[in-house]
Parts: structure tokens; C-alpha cells; sequence
């Protein structure tokens, strides 16, 4: 987000025929609530045209890469790892210490597809459950991402949409930004 070290989201595995909706939303995820980018297993390249076709016509910045060595990517990252699991420590403990730790630098948060290899753990700074009850990883991600921002990320203003979603009580409205 504008003003704070980069946030990169880590798509970590992706099932082909299984996982396309769910790494799609992992991505419009990181997006929507104020990440800076998400990286994609090879596999899901379809998925990332979809996320880089929502940034086109609703606004970004937001990068979208894909890699096929996700766990040199942990590895080598410049900054602090923080790998959402139900088998980590309660969000609610850690979150303080992962907002104090962002502001001096950039964060990688790994989200799993699959069975995530013991490495994972060992390599992150955190090891972060939001709840330890087996539940979606998009859901982890929203709750953490809020979290970090404390709702800021929910204020975010869109450089160069093509189209506004204008709120209102019922109904849907999207417009051209030059109509707003």
C-alpha cells in the first residue's frame, strides 16, 4: 500500500483443475485489500490474466508475476516471511509485532494450495493462524491483510480505472471514471 513497504502475496501451489477459482480469489484478494502484489505458481496463468485484467479495468497499481521456484523465492526474499497456516500462531498475538516489522521493510506472505513442505515453516519469520480450524486461504488472507492495515486498506484510492463502482444501498452501479 501507498506509504509502507511493499506487500507480496505468494500464491504457493496451485492444482490445476482444482484450485482456479480459489487462486484467482487469492489474488483479487491481495489486491482488493491493499497488497502491492501477488506472485503465481506457473500453473496458474490463467489466473493471473484474470487478476491483471481486473487491475486494468478497475485500477491499480497492483503487480501481478508468476514464478517457478516459489521456495527460493522465500528464501531469498529481502524481508520478513510471514506464512499463513491454521497451525500458527494466533493472529491476534503476532499482528503487532508483524506491523512494527513492515514498517521498516518489505513482507511476504506465503498462502498454500497443497500440502506446504516443512521448509515453508522453517523458513518463515511467522508461522500466523487465523483460527486454527481448517477453513479458505482467501479467508486467512483477508482477515491477516486487514489486520496488518488496520482498514486503511479499505480507503484505498484507484489510479486509472476504467470503471468505478459507485456505492450505494441496493443495486449496482459501475461508471466510467470521467462520469463520476
Amino acid at each position: 500500500m501507498k506509504d509502507s513497504p511493499q506487500v507480496t502475496v505468494l500464491r504457493l501451489g496451485h492444482r490445476p483443475g482444482r484450485d482456479e477459482r480459489m487462486t484467482t480469489h487469492v489474488g483479487l484478494t491481495a489486491r482488493a485489500l491493499g497488497a502491492d502484489k501477488v506472485v503465481l505458481a506457473n500453473a496458474a496463468r490463467n489466473q493471473a490474466d484474470t487478476v491483471i485484467d481486473i487491475t486494468d479495468r478497475f485500477g491499480g497499481p497492483f503487480d501481478v508475476a508468476s514464478t517457478e521456484e516459489p521456495k527460493r523465492l522465500i528464501r531469498d526474499f529481502e524481508g520478513s516471511v510471514v506464512h499463513l497456516t491454521m497451525y500458527g500462531e494466533p493472529v491476534q498475538d503476532v499482528a503487532a509485532d508483524i506491523q512494527a516489522t513492515h514498517a521498516g521493510e518489505p513482507l511476504l506472505v506465503v498462502v498454500g494450495a497443497e500440502k506446504v513442505p516443512f521448509e515453508v515453516y522453517e523458513h518463515a519469520d511467522w508461522n500466523v493462524g487465523v483460527t486454527n480450524q481448517p477453513h479458505s486461504e482467501v479467508a486467512s488472507l483477508a482477515v491477516f491483510l486487514d489486520r496488518l492495515f488496520e482498514g486503511r486498506e479499505l480507503d484505498r484510492e484507484w489510479e486509472n480505472p476504467d470503471r468505478v463502482v459507485v456505492p450505494q444501498e441496493t443495486g449496482k452501479h459501475v461508471v466510467d471514471p470521467d462520469d463520476e
